[in-house]
């Protein structure tokens, strides 16, 4: 996704009656540089596109409002997650996001639905990352190495998910929980 600050730049230009050569000395760059920003043929390195910002009093909010506006949205319908299942388990991806936030390695959602007695985890080992669970429907029992926390509709949990752990369905019915984590495992097929 390209984003085009030349119509902006060339618009604040315009409206405060200066010309390119006037930009290009107060913002220590050619003439031609700052005409080819205006008609978006070249794309200027930040420190450029700060001089000129600066050259022409414009506020950095207004030249990247777009940008804003314009992220990149995934959109999962519900009849179309992808889902794995194991005896008792169900896994239902909500999404799954790589490479969109700076320092973070990627994160994935799932509704996980256990039906009665069933646990999903390990008591033998962990994994890299932490996780945060939100419970839904139904009554959990989450052992995170010796410790065990019991937990309700609308309680919470959240660790490091280095150490063994286990998520338990405590109840008679079933366990319905939304559940992330980071970085994704990535033990399901991405939806094309």
């Amino acid at each position: 996704m390209k984003y085009w600050f030349g119509d902006k730049i060339r618009a604040v230009r315009d409206k405060r009656s200066l010309t390119l050569r006037e930009v290009a000395e107060k913002a220590g760059v050619s003439e031609s540089l700052v005409s080819q920003i205006e008609r978006n043929k070249v794309s200027p390195a930040i420190d450029t596109l700060l001089s000129i910002a600066d050259a022409l009093d414009i506020d950095l909010e207004y030249l990247f409002s777009d940008y804003r506006r314009e992220r990149e949205v995934q959109v999962v319908k519900a009849g179309q997650r992808s889902s794995l299942s194991r005896p008792g388990v169900l896994y239902e991806r909500l999404a799954q996001l790589e490479g969109l936030v700076p320092g973070i390695d990627g994160i994935e959602a799932y509704e996980i639905t256990l039906q009665p007695g069933a646990q999903t985890g390990s008591d033998q080992y962990g994994h890299k990352g932490s996780e945060l669970g939100l419970v839904v429907e139904g009554r959990a029992e989450l052992s995170i190495g010796r410790q065990v926390h019991a937990l309700e509709p609308g309680d919470s949990a959240s660790f490091a998910s280095d150490y063994p752990h286990i998520l338990r369905n405590a109840g008679e019915k079933p366990l319905r929980v939304f559940w992330v984590i980071t970085p994704p495992k990535n033990e399901m097929p991405k939806r094309s």
